[in-house]
């Protein structure tokens, strides 16, 4: 008796700006039993780099284009705008296909968890797409906390901070809420999926979110503490203000502490065009002190 081959699952990529060029597209082709099918993007440049980069690729203007051919795919990634994931995550479910949602899944718990039950009842995937849980030195620090190589730990301090005194513009740092920008959203989604990961979930939220730059309309500088039911404290720093950077990660706990400068060079080398496979082995330029792990 002879089996048939299992075909690669043919993905719909919509979105291929800085998250679907750089963190979605070179994953998936990169995945073993993964086919990325269609990108939707509306903009001539992105359809041209997307058509260089990937010549196999079909090109679609806009949605309405790719869940006009639902039934020859088999997953819908959303790396479109933060305004865009709830309602196209929602038109990929009720077409009958899985999705994985770029962060943030949404602007608000009841849009999530609408999101969520409609999954449930499709019987479909929803998967959010949080891909800091895969960084070196998140990784590192990951195992040190599950060893018990620091003891218990008391405090966990992360940061995502630049210092970028004149705002960029565009729908990251509107004011308009329904653009759903601003930093909290933004690298926000990440520090706190870590502490979660690390220490579980929370019992007590204190915040403090700024406005800072002139001529910025969102959030700029925000700093949040977390209390965790195991205890544990969480500082998480998100800043475009900060003239002296602080590491990316210090823990403190009862046998030892962490310490993490600088950032998982993962981003820039898919930014500098470096594809999954490249390279190989531990973070490179990974070392004692600033700069590197600081275990």
């Amino acid at each position: 008796m002879t089996s048939t081959p299992l075909r690669d699952l043919r993905v719909g990529l919509i979105g291929y700006g800085l998250a679907g060029s750089v963190f979605h597209a070179p994953l998936i082709a990169a995945t073993e039993g993964l086919t990325l099918d269609t990108v939707v993007t509306s903009n001539e440049e992105r359809q041209a780099q997307a058509r260089a980069e990937f010549p196999d690729v079909r090109l679609a203007a806009g949605p309405d284009d790719l869940f006009a051919r639902a039934g020859e795919l088999d997953l819908i990634v959303v790396a479109s705008p933060n305004k865009t994931h709830v309602p196209l995550a929602t038109r990929a479910l009720e077409s009958g296909l899985p999705v994985v949602v770029d962060k943030p899944v949404a602007a608000t718990a009841a849009e999530a968890r609408a999101l969520a039950a409609l999954a449930e009842k499709r019987g479909l995937l929803l998967s959010v797409f949080q891909n800091r849980r895969w960084d070196n030195d998140f990784l590192t620090l990951r195992d040190l906390v599950e060893r018990g190589g620091l003891g218990d730990v008391w405090r966990f301090e992360s940061r995502f901070e630049r210092w970028r005194p004149q705002p960029k513009g565009g729908w990251r740092e509107s004011g308009d809420p329904a653009e759903i920008g601003g930093l909290l959203y933004d690298l926000g989604s990440h520090v706190v999926d870590q502490a979660l990961v690390l220490f579980g979930p929370v019992t007590q939220v204190y915040a403090e979110s700024v406005v800072r730059r002139a001529g910025a309309e969102a959030d700029d500088d925000t700093f949040l503490a977390l209390t965790h039911t195991g205890g544990v404290r969480s500082h998480l720093y998100v800043s475009s203000t900060a003239a002296q950077l602080g590491p990316r990660f210090r823990v403190l706990g009862s046998r030892a502490g962490y310490v993490k400068y600088g950032l998982d060079p993962q981003e820039a080398a898919l930014r500098a065009g470096a594809r999954p496979g490249s390279g190989t082995g531990p973070e490179r330029g990974a070392g004692p002190g600033p700069g590197g792990w600081g275990v």
